[in-house]
C-alpha cells in the first residue's frame, strides 16, 4: 500500500479534501502548489510558478490551472473545480476523483461513468516546466479530452482584475500554442505530445475566490483569462502529455524528459523518504550559487534560515556536496558583508546580527558529520574570520561586553532575532540587550573554534584567547540568565530580565558547548518539557505566561502579534531532541522516537509529505502559516538522524 494515498470517500469531501496541499519544485524557484483535488485556495496557489529575473526574482503566477473535459457522445464532464464568489465550486468536477497516490508523482485517477483517467504531475528539474501525462485507462467508445487554461500573469502576493490592458495575441506553436499577456513577462508554451485542436474562445473568468486568502482576511477574489482550449483525441491505453514552460518544447522529446524525471525520484514511501523529497524542494541552483529558499509558497532565501536549515537539508540526508556549495555561496555573501559591509543582492538579512552565530553552529553540524579534519580544511579560514569579527566590534549591532564577554544588541526599533513578527514596523516581541540563544551560541562558536583551531600553530595565539573569552563568559552567562524556578530569562536588558518561558532556552541547552553543567541542563529541560513541549515542536510562548496567543488565525494583525506567543515550532525540537539526549543518553532514545512520531503523522495532513510553518499550540495542532518550511523539515531531520547515533553499528 502507498504511503500517500487518498481514497474517493476523502477526496469528495471538499471539508476534508480541500485543507490538504501539495507542493512540487524544479530547484531552480519554480513551483507548483494546489489542493488535492486541484482546487486553488491561495492565490499563491497555481500550476506554473516561476520567478522572473526582470521584475525582482519574484516569484509569478503564470498558468493558475488547466480544466480537463472528458468528452463522450457530444456529453462534456469538466474535471475541474474552481471556488466562485458567495462560496459556489463549480465545476465539480472533484465527484469524478476515485483516488490520489503520490508515493512517486502526484497521481490522479478519475471516474466518468466507463472512462478511467489518469493524470500525473512532474516539474522538469532546473526549467521551468511542468509536464502533465494522461492516460486513458478505460474506455468503451470514442474520447476526446479538452483542456482550458486559465491564466494569471502576476505576482503570487497580488490579484488579477479583468482588464483591456492584456495581449490577447495567441501564437501557434508545434502541437500547442504561445501567449504572454503582458510586456516584462516571459512568453507562456503550452503543447502536447500529439497535436492538438485549438479553439479561440476568449473570456474572463470573473469572482474565482480563495478561501484560505479570506480566512486569513487578505483580498481573496481574482478574475482570469482563458483564451480559448485544446481538444484531443485519445484511444484505450494511450497517454498524452502536456508540457506548459517558458521555453518551446520538441513534442517529440515529452515522453523521454517524462521518463528521465520519473528514475531520477526518491519514493515516497516512508516518514524519511518523505522529508527527503521535502527537503530537496528546498534547494535553489542559480547562475552565481547555490541557495535554500526559507519556504512554499511565499519563502524568500534569507541568510538566518538558509545557516539554520543548512544541516538538516543536506548532511542529515548525505547530500554533503549540496551542503558544501551551498554554504560556499552563503558564506560569501557573510564574510563579503564583514569585510566591507556590502549586502547580498540575493540573500535577505545578511546583515542581521545573529547570523555569524549561527553560521559557526552550521558549520559545526559539517564537522560533526564530516569529521574535524575535513572542516578544518575548507571553514578553518571563515570561522576565524567570523570570530574575530564579532569580537572586535565588527557588527553594527553586535556588542561584546568587556568585562563578563557576554553580547548584548539592540532590537527596540526592529526586530534581531527569529523572533521577527512586527506590528506598524515595531517588533512585536521586543527582545533587546542580552538575548539568550546569542550568548549560548557565541560560547558554542568560540569553543568550536578552539577546537577548529587545534593544531594550527598559526592560530594558537587566537585558540587560546578564544577560550579564555568563553571561560571569561560562562560565569557571567549563567549568573544573568538563570534564574531561581530552574529556567533561563529569554532576554536581559540593564535591570529588566524576561520572565516569559520562551524556546530560545531550548537552543541555549541543546548546543555541543554550553556554559550550564549537566544539573542545570537538566532542569531547563524540565521547565522546557512542561510547559512548551507539543507534538508539534515547541511553544513560542508559555501558557503560564503573560500574552500566550496559541492559535494563528484571524487578520493580519492578529496573526503578527500570535506568530511568536505560542504557536509551536517543529525546529525548535531539533534542540530539543539534541538537549534530552544529551541529559539522558540512551535512555533518552524511546522517548524521543515518539516524539517524532507526532511529526509522521502529519504527513497526511496539511502539506502532504511536508511540515507547515507552524502550529497551534493548543490541541488538535493545526498547521498555520507557509505550507513548507526549510527550518521545520531540517530539523526534524536533524533530530531523526540523530536517533541513528544510538542505533548499533552507525
Amino acid at each position: 500500500m502507498s504511503y500517500l494515498k487518498f481514497d474517493k470517500n476523502l477526496l469528495i469531501n471538499l471539508e476534508q479534501s480541500l485543507p490538504k496541499e501539495m507542493l512540487r519544485t524544479n530547484q531552480a524557484g519554480a513551483y507548483h502548489c494546489t489542493t488535492l483535488v486541484g482546487c486553488n485556495t491561495r492565490k499563491q496557489h497555481g500550476l506554473l510558478v516561476i520567478p522572473i529575473e526582470g521584475l525582482g526574482n519574484k516569484n509569478h503566477v503564470l498558468l493558475s490551472s488547466l480544466d480537463e473535459t472528458v468528452i463522450q457522445h457530444g456529453a462534456p464532464f469538466n474535471l475541474g473545480i474552481h471556488r466562485y464568489k458567495g462560496g459556489v465550486y463549480s465545476p465539480a468536477g472533484h465527484k469524478y476523483i476515485r483516488e490520489f497516490d503520490c508515493e512517486s508523482v502526484p497521481k490522479m485517477t478519475y471516474r466518468v461513468g466507463g472512462v478511467i483517467l489518469t493524470k500525473e504531475k512532474i516539474f522538469i528539474s532546473q526549467e521551468n516546466r511542468i509536464l502533465i501525462r494522461y492516460t486513458l485507462v478505460e474506455a468503451h467508445s470514442e474520447t476526446t479530452l479538452r483542456f482550458r487554461p486559465f491564466l494569471a500573469f502576476r505576482e503570487v502576493n497580488s490579484l488579477c482584475m479583468a482588464n483591456d490592458a492584456i495581449n490577447k495575441a495567441v501564437e501557434p506553436v508545434k502541437n500547442g500554442v504561445a501567449t504572454c499577456l503582458y510586456a516584462g513577462y516571459p512568453t507562456l508554451y503550452m503543447q502536447f505530445s500529439r497535436q492538438p485542436e485549438w479553439m479561440s474562445e476568449p473570456n474572463w473568468y470573473n469572482d474565482i475566490e480563495y478561501v484560505k486568502d479570506l480566512e486569513r482576511g487578505v483580498p481573496y477574489c481574482e478574475d482570469l483569462w482563458v483564451p480559448g482550449y485544446f481538444e484531443v483525441p485519445i484511444k484505450k491505453g494511450e497517454s498524452i502529455i502536456f508540457s506548459a514552460g517558458v521555453s518551446e518544447v520538441d513534442p517529440d522529446e515529452l515522453s523521454r524528459l517524462y521518463s528521465a524525471e520519473i528514475k531520477s525520484r526518491t519514493p515516497r514511501s516512508s516518514f524519511f523518504n518523505c522529508l527527503k523529497n521535502s527537503a530537496k524542494q528546498f534547494y535553489i541552483r542559480r547562475g552565481d550559487g547555490m541557495y535554500l529558499i526559507s519556504g512554499f509558497p511565499w519563502g524568500v532565501i534569507l541568510a538566518r534560515n538558509t545557516f539554520m536549515a543548512l544541516p538538516g537539508l543536506t548532511l542529515a540526508i548525505d547530500h554533503r556536496a549540496d551542503f558544501e556549495a551551498i554554504a560556499a555561496t552563503a558564506l560569501k555573501a557573510l564574510t563579503r558583508y564583514a569585510d566591507s559591509g556590502q549586502l547580498s543582492g540575493t540573500i535577505e538579512g545578511i546583515d542581521l546580527p545573529d547570523i555569524p552565530l549561527w553560521a559557526i553552529w552550521s558549520i559545526q553540524q559539517y564537522a560533526r558529520t564530516v569529521g574535524m579534519d575535513a572542516a578544518r580544511d575548507i571553514y578553518l579560514a571563515p570561522v576565524t574570520q567570523l570570530v574575530d569579527y564579532v569580537l572586535r566590534g565588527g557588527h553594527p549591532n553586535l556588542y561584546v561586553d568587556a568585562k563578563t564577554g557576554l553580547l548584548s544588541t539592540d532590537g527596540h526599533l526592529h526586530p534581531v532575532s527569529w523572533m521577527n513578527s512586527t506590528l506598524g514596523g515595531a517588533p512585536v516581541v521586543k527582545r533587546t540587550g542580552m538575548l539568550v540563544e546569542f550568548n549560548a551560541l557565541w560560547y558554542n562558536a568560540l569553543c568550536f573554534a578552539a577546537a577548529l583551531a587545534e593544531g594550527a600553530p598559526a592560530l594558537e595565539s587566537r585558540r587560546e584567547a578564544w577560550l579564555a573569552e568563553a571561560d571569561k563568559m560562562k560565569e557571567p552567562f549563567v549568573d544573568t540568565f538563570l534564574n531561581e524556578s530552574g529556567y533561563l530569562y529569554d532576554f536581559v536588558d540593564g535591570a529588566y530580565a524576561d520572565p516569559s518561558v520562551r524556546p530560545n532556552m531550548a537552543i541555549a541547552i541543546g548546543l555541543d558547548y554550553s556554559p550550564l553543567d549537566r544539573r542545570q541542563r537538566k532542569k531547563v529541560l524540565d521547565v522546557v518539557t512542561r510547559e512548551l513541549l507539543t507534538p508539534k515542536g515547541l511553544r513560542t510562548l508559555s501558557p503560564k505566561s503573560y500574552g500566550y496567543r496559541p492559535t494563528y488565525q484571524g487578520s493580519p494583525d492578529e496573526r503578527d502579534f500570535a506568530m511568536h506567543n505560542g504557536p509551536a515550532r517543529p525546529w525548535l525540537a531539533g534542540f530539543y531532541a539534541e538537549a534530552y539526549l544529551r541529559v539522558f543518553g540512551m535512555s533518552g532514545v524511546g522517548y524521543i522516537d515518539r516524539l517524532l512520531i507526532g511529526f509522521e503523522d502529519d504527513m497526511t495532513q496539511n502539506c502532504i509529505g511536508s511540515l507547515s510553518q507552524l502550529y497551534d499550540g493548543n490541541p488538535p495542532y493545526t498547521g498555520r502559516g507557509a505550507v513548507s518550511h526549510a527550518t521545520n523539515v531540517a530539523e526534524v531531520l536533524r533530530a531523526y538522524r540523530m536517533l541513528k547515533r544510538f542505533e548499533p553499528n552507525t
